[in-house]
């Protein structure tokens, strides 16, 4: 992967250095790279550590700066007041990238103007380690080659899926940009669980992180592989994993049945509230 012109990433955080490390394993020379990062210590380091350019905001950039791609990965409660500084690069042959969580596309039309190429897109913190799931959405002055490059930059970090309908990208927040945190939590629950049980409390976190890690390979080592069918593959009838499946699914789980038990409608309502939430965000 490489960059016919510049790339600009507006916030060094935790998912812009993510992308950004992303990138330059990819094959973009980091001198091809320019962030924005307002935090002295936070540009230091990935000056340093990246070899990239970092200034403290968009005045600081060099004159006749031109970009290819311009990232926006900042907080949307700020997105307000960082955008407006961007409309000069608005034209055809930029492109700007979001990857804000409730700031749709129309809100960057109306900052940036009409004729701006925007794609919106939702990744998960799983792209820390290279193993993150986005969703994108572009609007119609984005070109197909830049589509190609934003696919490009965002696989840099995990796999990449489009949608036509904006407005799923409420649902998609609600699933898996959200989603890491319920495994988490999960995993405390677990490992609760563990301990309730009787399990000492280090073993019982151990065992509880060990699984879900264990569990999440095996799924995705055996990508053909339904989920269904790999649980169906652990629980024999009548046995242990039978016995504490009946709890969550509410029903015979060595039959074939959907999620839609105990725990099945709880996690829907769990997306569903995430995803709600999105769209007050939006509004």
């Amino acid at each position: 992967m490489s960059a016919a012109r510049p790339l600009l990433l507006v916030g060094g955080g935790k998912m812009g250095s993510a992308l950004m490390a992303g990138w330059i394993a990819r094959g973009i020379p980091p001198t091809d790279i320019y962030v924005v990062e307002p935090n002295a210590d936070g540009a230091a380091a990935l000056a340093q550590g990246h070899g990239v350019h970092t200034v403290a905001g968009p005045d600081d950039l060099p004159d006749g700066f031109s970009p290819e791609t311009i990232m926006f990965a900042v907080k949307p409660q700020v997105m307000a007041d960082v955008v407006p500084a961007y409309v000069g690069y608005a034209g055809p042959d930029t492109v700007f990238l979001s990857i804000a969580a409730g700031t749709p596309i129309s809100f960057f039309e109306e900052v940036l103007g009409n004729s701006a190429a925007i794609v919106r897109a939702m990744p998960n913190t799983p792209a820390a380690v290279g193993r993150g799931t986005t969703v994108a959405a572009q609007n119609d002055r984005v070109t197909d080659a830049q589509q190609k490059l934003c696919h490009d930059l965002l696989t840099a970090v995990g796999q990449v899926f489009w949608v036509t309908d904006e407005d799923l990208i409420h649902a998609v927040t609600g699933l898996s940009g959200s989603g890491p945190a319920y495994v988490f939590h999960f995993v405390e629950c677990l490992a609760r669980a563990g301990r309730d049980a009787g399990l000492p409390d280090e073993l019982a976190e151990a065992l509880a992180r060990g699984t879900v890690e264990g569990s999440g390979e095996l799924l995705h080592q055996q990508g053909e592989t339904s989920p269904m069918v790999l649980r169906q593959n652990v629980t024999s009838p009548g046995g242990t994993t039978a016995a504490g499946l009946r709890v969550l699914m509410g029903d015979d789980p060595d039959k074939d049945i959907p999620a839609d038990g105990p725990l099945g409608n709880l996690i829907s309502e769990t997306v569903a509230a995430a995803a709600n939430r999105s769209r007050e965000l939006a509004d």
